[in-house]
């Protein structure tokens, strides 16, 4: 068949505006060293290295050969899940939720946090977004076309927004905002007064507000982390999006929830009827397990990430390397030495001692001069990569 000019494919604008993946470029790194043979300690991503508890496995292979469950489960998912992630809100939380109306259930809390940018922003649309923060934030308003409008996160504020120093021009103008607390990149923690704030701020400029509460359940020094939902008023102004991937280790399993406003969840089961048919039911019948079994396999993961947390900063301070400990998640934010960039330093660390972080830039301008690692080895790797970092003399 003769051909005139060459066949073209033409992506969809809201294709090429999406962010750089600014991770890929570190994998991509960490592997090359891998590939030649180097030992190299990663800490630089966020998946959690320890194995699903086998009362939850047990309950997908329980409920696996159900027929009932081979069959398309129903669109919002199985009831019995949605009770059940509400029963746990009562009981870690004291926060009433109606399962019906004010869950749903998500393919992992990613894909809720980019969905509700497209259930609530019209191209041009201005979203609050924290810097440094989670960059699929940036992704799912870039899909929406929006704009985005960065409210900085510094030590002076301990990694909170200061609400104060948003101009009255652009509040008015947001549509939406995202807060994430135990935080990632940093590592802090709210308290109630930072979610009274939040909750008249946004119903003072009509915000919706996104609580990624993804590190709900990791919080350290006999504190156990603050939920967004239970503040007053607060699912009259917004939803919190939680996820089992952290609680549970159950990361590659897929599930979470978005909680809270009626009207915003009625938008997300909208929009997920128009992209999927739930999750696999006996996913459903072990996450619903998960949620209402015994909980102390949680209890002794925060211990086994506190005990982590402890045994790092010991180390660093055998080299000199000072930080703020964090309050909660599994993610230590730990500045540069001075003459490096947040890159740079990952650069060397990698190169030269075989470790991977993760640069601060990667999350934001305000990321600059940090670096994130996570505590996703076993205590004697960690030990170990900060010896490797302390035998560059980088710090004082």
């Amino acid at each position: 068949m003769n051909q005139t000019k060459s066949f073209q494919i033409s992506a969809a604008s809201r294709m090429t505006g999406l962010p750089t993946q600014f991770f890929a470029g570190l994998v991509r790194k960490a592997n090359a060293q891998v590939a030649k043979g180097r030992d190299v300690i990663n800490l630089g991503q966020g998946n959690p290295d320890q194995p699903t508890p086998p009362h939850i496995v047990t309950a997908l292979q329980e409920a696996a050969p159900n027929p009932l469950y081979h069959r398309y489960p129903p669109f919002s998912g199985f009831p019995f899940l949605k009770e059940a992630v509400a029963q746990r809100y009562k009981e870690d939380y004291n926060v009433d939720l109606d399962p019906e109306k004010e869950v749903a259930i998500l393919f992992g809390g990613k894909t809720g946090l980019i969905e509700l940018s497209q259930c609530l922003l019209n191209p041009g649309d201005v979203c609050l977004v924290p810097d440094p923060g989670y960059p699929d934030y940036w992704s799912g308003v870039a899909l929406a076309g929006g704009r985005m409008e960065y409210m900085p996160l510094t030590a002076d504020n301990s990694f909170l927004p200061d609400y104060s120093a948003v101009s009255t021009t652009v509040a008015d103008q947001a549509k939406l905002m995202f807060i994430n607390y135990p935080n990632n990149p940093t590592g802090a923690v709210a308290d109630t007064e930072f979610y009274s704030q939040t909750v008249e701020f946004a119903a003072k400029h009509n915000i919706v507000v996104a609580s990624d509460f993804a590190y709900g359940a990791i919080g350290f020094d006999g504190n156990p982390p603050v939920s967004f939902l239970q503040t007053p008023g607060a699912k009259e102004v917004g939803v919190e999006f939680y996820t089992l991937s952290k609680t549970y280790n159950m990361a590659g399993w897929r599930v979470g929830f978005a909680l809270g406003n009626p009207e915003i969840i009625a938008l997300i089961n909208l929009i997920q009827d128009h992209y999927y048919c739930s999750l696999f039911g006996g996913i459903q019948a072990a996450a619903a397990a998960a949620l209402t079994g015994p909980q102390q396999c949680v209890k002794e993961l925060t211990a086994t990430y506190e005990k982590r947390r402890n045994t790092l900063f010991g180390a660093m301070s055998q080299i000199g390397w000072e930080a703020a400990r964090p309050g909660g998640s599994f993610f230590c934010w730990l500045p540069v030495p001075k003459g490096h960039t947040s890159a740079s330093f990952a650069d060397i660390v990698l190169e030269q001692a075989d470790v991977v972080v993760a640069p601060g830039i990667g999350f934001g301008e305000h990321g600059e001069g940090y670096v994130r690692l996570g505590l996703l080895a076993p205590d004697a790797r960690l030990e170990e990569a900060i010896t490797r970092i302390g035998k560059l003399h980088l710090f004082g």
